[in-house]
């Protein structure tokens, strides 16, 4: 049977991905805690919505969260980025891995009986095969894929440990309108909101650099189904998804056929072209489609359209 949810507590939950969750989750009648940092606090609340402020590392103030609200399921989203984890990695340990384990021994403590995390394919590193295969191995070349390896190994203790129902989604990059400015990687989509603004824009990688991808919708869709999904049907730990391989060379085309006015060039810079460069193309994501009948819903041209629709509208309104 589906998993039963009732109440959720969502870190990160005022971002882009957490907001998306809580819109999707609210309407379908589940009660939804928002944690998140000062500055994110939404200007409105829906029903059944609430929302605390304050730091993942304060143990205190988490564990007064868990009391009050006793949430039965947790979506773990806060974390430092990338590019943020590598200009800082003591903070990075601190914030994505320690605040981690210690969420995680709350949710234990306070009998939450699921609790989905979000990695990343970051989490293998740079010497992977292409298709990369379901049992890679995770040898992360950064420390954001370090402090995730070590987050997916604690929720699996817990849950062999404990019987904790520990989900865990490991997802490509992301095409999403909502891609912070200083996320180097997201380059595709910063390139579709420089198209709409009549901007020229210089891709940081070769134009034949790529990897697997999936538009955000996939991956707010992703989520939502594998957590409701029955826990008995579930074979692996944690599951990569994969949608679909574009390279930036293409990106670049796909806008100039539908803006021919937009500019562009490829002036790569070498550690983000030779980190995607070492990712794979292709993720074997076959036990995701046959456990929980994960299926992407978007193509590259179909991603592209909603990026286009997206920031189009944004740029009539503003």
């Amino acid at each position: 049977m589906p998993n039963l949810i009732k109440k959720v507590l969502i870190t990160g939950g005022n971002g882009n991905i957490g907001a998306l969750i809580a819109d999707q989750l609210l309407e379908r009648g589940i009660e939804v805690i928002k944690f998140d940092i000062p500055g994110t606090e939404p200007s409105s609340l829906r029903p059944g919505e609430s929302v605390v402020i304050g730091d993942i590392r304060d143990k205190s103030l988490l564990s007064t969260l868990l009391d009050q609200h006793r949430p039965d399921t947790i979506y773990h989203l806060a974390s430092l980025l990338s590019g943020s984890s590598e200009a800082d990695p003591e903070a990075a340990w601190d914030i994505n891995a320690t605040a981690s384990f210690h969420l995680l021994k709350l949710a234990n403590e306070f009998d939450v009986t699921t609790f989905f995390f979000a990695s990343t394919i970051a989490s293998h590193g740079d010497d992977v095969l292409d298709p990369m295969p379901e049992d890679a191995l995770q040898w992360p070349a950064n420390i954001y894929g370090a402090t995730k390896v070590a987050v997916e190994r604690l929720g699996v203790y817990y849950k062999l440990k404990h019987g904790m129902d520990f989900r865990c989604l490991r997802f490509p990059l992301v095409f999403s309108p909502f891609a912070p400015a200083t996320a180097v990687t997201a380059f595709p989509s910063h390139a579709f909101r420089a198209a709409i603004n009549n901007e020229a824009f210089t891709f940081p990688v070769s134009a034949g650099t790529g990897m697997s991808s999936m538009l955000l919708e996939d991956v707010i869709t992703g989520i939502l189904t594998f957590t409701l999904a029955d826990r008995d049907a579930l074979t692996q730990h944690a599951y990569s998804l994969h949608s679909y391989y574009v390279t930036a060379g293409e990106v670049a085309e796909e806008i100039q056929s539908r803006i021919p006015e937009f500019t562009y060039s490829f002036t790569p810079l070498p550690t983000v072209d030779a980190l995607l460069s070492a990712w794979p193309n292709v993720i074997v994501d076959d036990a995701a489609r046959r456990d929980w009948g994960w299926q992407p819903e978007y193509n590259f041209k179909q991603s592209a359209d909603r990026l286009m629709s997206y920031f189009q509208s944004a740029s009539t309104v503003s």
